[in-house]
């Protein structure tokens, strides 16, 4: 079966053409590509946006989509272009880490380093890779070439590491990995880690921001209050209903988290 549906997720932003010519090199391979966008608005070279975006996204997807992520700071450089396969998906982007969050817990059936130049653009730019070597991948894959003629096997990939959640005296330590375009402050606190605690009874700070308890949805809270809840994506959150958490309380990715009781 041939995989037809690309996504594509980059921080290369719309003010630029460099999407639009990514689309032009796939459509040029193969005119019946479906390419949805993902997200064009990951902060520039943030590999761990990247990678939580891919995360979260790539399971709502048919079995057989192709999605092309490229954060890529280290463009040029020795760092390898990989196509991993798993649970009959497919992943392209550079060996960096941006592919490692969405292959958490799952086993790769093949990591391709993809190093046959036949399915490049040439000449090849050392500052481009995602017009001349992830887009013409990505269609000829959804053309039905198989995965092994694009390059080499290989054996395993760069993983970002993912911060630890430290639970001591009482209190649960995380930080911030995520900011998104509504300013949400969104933790590697997952919702599993705060089970045993009573929700109504949780104290949330970063800094001098504080909250208390946990909010079943945005709305319960009044315009300009800082509210906790846990996202969609299963990690504890603190958002400012109808504003801008991140402008208004300064919170940076990294700043720590701390949840606890009372």
């Amino acid at each position: 079966m041939e995989a037809r549906l690309i996504t594509l997720v980059t921080d290369f932003g719309l003010k630029d053409p460099f999407v639009g010519i990514m689309k032009g090199v796939i459509l040029g391979i193969n005119a019946n590509a479906h390419i949805i966008d993902l997200s064009h608005g990951i902060p520039p070279q943030d590999l761990m946006a990247g990678a939580l975006v891919l995360r979260h996204s790539a399971p709502f997807f048919p079995r057989g989509t192709i999605h092309v992520s490229v954060v890529d700071p280290g463009v040029g450089t020795k760092r390898r272009p990989l196509l991993v396969e798993s649970d009959g998906n497919f992943f392209i982007g550079p060996d960096n880490g941006v592919l490692s969050l969405v292959l958490e817990a799952k086993v790769a059936s093949q990591i391709i380093h993809l190093s046959n130049e036949t399915y490049h653009l040439k000449p090849t730019s050392v500052t481009f890779h995602g017009r001349d070597i992830f887009a013409p991948v990505a269609a000829y894959l959804s053309l039905g070439i198989p995965p092994q003629d694009l390059g080499t096997r290989v054996k395993g990939l760069e993983r970002l590491p993912w911060p630890k959640v430290i639970q001591a005296d009482g209190a649960i330590q995380g930080e911030v990995v995520y900011i998104d375009s509504f300013g949400n402050l969104i933790t590697n606190i997952h919702e599993h880690d705060i089970m045993g605690l009573q929700p109504e009874n949780l104290t949330v700070s970063i800094g001098s921001l504080t909250t208390h308890g946990l909010a079943p949805n945005y709305a319960t809270s009044m315009e300009g209050e800082y509210i906790a809840l846990i996202n969609s994506w299963d990690l504890l959150e603190i958002s400012l209903f109808k504003r801008n958490a991140c402008i208004q309380s300064g919170v940076k990715i990294g700043d720590e988290v701390y949840v606890r009781k009372g």
